[in-house]
């Protein structure tokens, strides 16, 4: 999918550590204090960061013999990481012909209340096996949220895939329980990130 001398996940990982990770004070999305933050948005939606992503979840797909129609993910944190992903997918298929497409799908956080009042934009498919993804997984609250409406809509979860996952208490086994003996898998953790972060980092 990529070439040897090429390493998407080393090349992300290094760009997270260098746009996504910084220390100080700050209250997650779950309420509790963390003495640093990982913005994985500012990583997702920079022109390469977005093109890596979609390479290195491509690569984890291929290395864990997953073959998903569709990837998809609760917005917002998961709609660049959905977009590279399937980008990513029609590139390699120009490249390698007959490889699959995999489409994408958003959730929203509740049904809209105009239109087709649809909760899931996008792909649809019932019965169809999908990748559930996020940017940064804590508690895995939005994740699950993304994996009961897939299921909800009758699409069949073959996978959960996080680029950070944060290793906090709880989170990897709540995550585990919803995807019902699917993997869940994460690119790196919040450790991972923190120390390419500090080897980056000039000697003061």
């Amino acid at each position: 999918m990529t070439s040897a001398s090429f390493n998407p996940r080393a090349a992300l990982l290094d760009l997270l550590a260098r746009t996504s990770f910084r220390l100080g004070n700050f209250t997650l999305s779950s309420g509790a204090k963390s003495d640093y933050y990982i913005d994985c948005r500012t990583t997702t939606l920079h022109a390469e960061g977005g093109r890596l992503t979609g390479l290195a979840i491509l690569d984890l797909l291929r290395e864990h013999n997953l073959h998903p129609a569709a990837v998809g993910g609760l917005t917002m944190g998961a709609d660049p990481v959905v977009s590279a992903v399937s980008i990513a997918s029609a590139w390699h298929a120009q490249q390698e012909p007959g490889a699959p497409l995999i489409h994408g799908f958003l959730v929203r956080k509740a049904e809209k209340t105009h239109g087709t009042g649809r909760r899931i934009e996008g792909f649809f498919e019932k019965d169809a096996p999908v990748l559930i993804v996020d940017d940064v997984c804590t508690t895995g609250a939005s994740t699950i949220t993304a994996i009961e409406a897939a299921r909800e809509a009758g699409m069949r979860v073959i996978a959960a895939v996080c680029l950070v996952e944060r290793e906090e208490a709880g989170g990897r086994a709540a995550l585990e329980a919803a995807c019902q003996g699917a993997p869940f898998l994460a690119l790196y953790t919040a450790n991972d990130v923190k120390t390419a972060h500090v080897r980056q980092s000039p000697p003061s």
